[in-house]
């Protein structure tokens, strides 16, 4: 059975971790985009499906095509991040089942079934992006998710022909020391949960 992580690493990964809105200027490298992933990909889902899918933003053109979609709160903070990352999902995952999932083929299923491919994709690519953030923190950069955009924006500009979707969206970077807005409160277990 695996030891409990430290207290150290639970603060990273969570205690102490924060959405961000401003970062330094220290660019990301493919290498750290890389072994983010590299960790995130590892994640449980569903017939060891992975219909995650990037586009990691980090030109002044990029971030263009990306800020007619933001919501106007969203726009600076984008703007400086080092990366902002598209977090979509791939509709036609199952193509890749065969690989994935040896032991049974499951690609007709979600094939001949467009509403169960596309809950399937919507909720594992979810589940891959969070697993995504953790990774990120894990290898200490900071992340500031969002979901302040036209979806359909951002769609029409990066995936035209519908295979994939847009999630949301995460600006990545190293923290700037003033940036962290206090914690928001959260609700207690008493609040969330009950037995049956």
């Amino acid at each position: 059975m695996p030891a409990p992580l430290s207290a150290a690493a639970l603060d990273q990964l969570f205690v102490a971790a924060r959405s961000l809105h401003g970062f330094t200027d220290e660019p990301l490298t493919d290498a750290i985009l890389r072994e983010v992933y590299d960790l995130a990909k590892w994640g449980p889902t569903a017939f060891n499906a992975q219909p995650l899918r990037f586009v990691f933003i980090r030109t002044a053109a990029g971030k263009a095509r990306l800020e007619p979609a933001l919501s106007s709160g969203n726009r600076e903070k984008t703007r400086a991040a080092p990366v902002t990352a598209i977090i979509a999902y791939d509709m036609q995952f199952y193509e890749h089942t065969p690989r994935q999932f040896p032991r049974a083929n499951v690609v007709d299923l979600f094939a001949r079934n467009p509403t169960l491919a596309e809950s399937t994709a919507f909720r594992n690519g979810t589940l891959q992006g969070a697993y995504f953030l953790l990774a990120a923190r894990a290898v200490g950069l900071s992340v500031g998710p969002m979901s302040g955009f036209d979806a359909d924006v951002v769609n029409r500009e990066f995936f035209p022909d519908g295979r994939y979707r847009v999630n949301f969206l995460v600006n990545l970077g190293y923290a700037k020391e003033d940036a962290p807005w206090p914690r928001g409160p959260r609700l207690d277990f008493a609040e969330v949960a009950e037995f049956a």
